[in-house]
């Protein structure tokens, strides 16, 4: 079974549909979409549970789901559900978390066998202010995973997964001749990471990359470079946990990043849909232990 775009659509449709936005100042909002992403997981056939924390007065959740969960060794796979302010946020993660799904359900249909489990995890307060922060969701859950001592094999974000341009000259990138590394046109998905853990990088760019119906991309930057830990795989590096990020390159390309016009029009299902496929290929195939 591969990925359906019918599929990916109806769940960003969903996310961008909820009102107020899901963003921190809208509990009830982040809500819809934690009980929509919980019952999701639970139609995939995958128990989930709860992770919850206060911040700045509030609760917040993380909602965990579980492929073959008596297994030791853990690959953690994430995207988080909250938008940046009043927008839709179609891009900008509804498409991370209709990939995060996707997968649960490849998982399930497909029940590929290997020595680790799976967890997905769909994080909250990912967006500023709380970026950076110990209140992230995915630093709540990765500091939960170092203190119960579990044997993580690695991480995978996905952030950001549904913008592409077939345009020459559609795709910028930072200062410095990363230019002439890569292609000019935004028609790829990216794997993000930095140098100290390149050999993740590396194998999970070989695997996702192999019978690929979409060109996949790597790079691994210094360690101290902003750009390699602008989501949610960042807090598994501060446990000595390798992580990595799938992504469009963000506002390299997306010119709708945090802005209101981030909308469901503007997403390639079916290139999306060939992302989920190939991440699922290295997702089941990764270890390295």
């Amino acid at each position: 079974m591969k990925a359906n775009k019918e599929r990916l659509l109806a769940n960003v449709s969903f996310l961008t549909n909820i009102r107020p936005y899901r963003n921190y100042k809208n509990p009830d909002s982040l809500e819809k979409a934690a009980s929509y992403i919980n019952e999701e997981f639970r139609k995939a056939g995958l128990p989930a549970v709860e992770q919850k924390w206060i911040a700045k007065g509030k609760e917040y959740k993380n909602i965990i789901a579980f492929y073959e969960p008596t297994k030791l060794k853990r690959l953690i796979i994430g995207a988080h559900y909250d938008v940046a302010g009043n927008q839709k946020g179609a891009d900008d993660n509804a498409s991370g978390v209709a990939g995060l799904l996707e997968t649960a359900r490849l998982l399930s249909e497909n029940r590929p066998v290997t020595d680790y489990g799976i967890d997905l995890v769909a994080y909250c307060l990912e967006e500023p202010p709380f970026f950076g922060t110990e209140s992230m969701g995915s630093f709540v859950h990765a500091e939960s995973l170092f203190r119960k001592m579990t044997p993580v094999i690695g991480m995978v974000c996905f952030e950001m997964i549904g913008c592409f341009s077939d345009k020459p000259d559609s795709q910028d990138f930072p200062p410095g001749d990363l230019k002439s590394c890569y292609p000019g046109t935004g028609n790829f998905i990216m794997i993000a990471g930095i140098e100290k853990y390149k050999g993740f990088n590396d194998r999970f760019h070989i695997l996702m990359s192999m019978d690929s119906k979409i060109d996949v991309q790597v790079i691994s930057l210094p360690d101290n470079n902003g750009y390699a830990g602008l989501s949610d795989h960042r807090n598994y590096w501060t446990f000595g946990y390798k992580a990595l990020m799938i992504n469009d390159t963000c506002f390299f390309r997306n010119k709708n990043y945090h802005k209101k016009s981030d909308t469901i029009d503007k997403i390639d299902f079916g290139k999306m849909a060939e992302v989920v496929n190939s991440a699922f290929n290295a997702i089941t195939k990764v270890c390295l232990l």
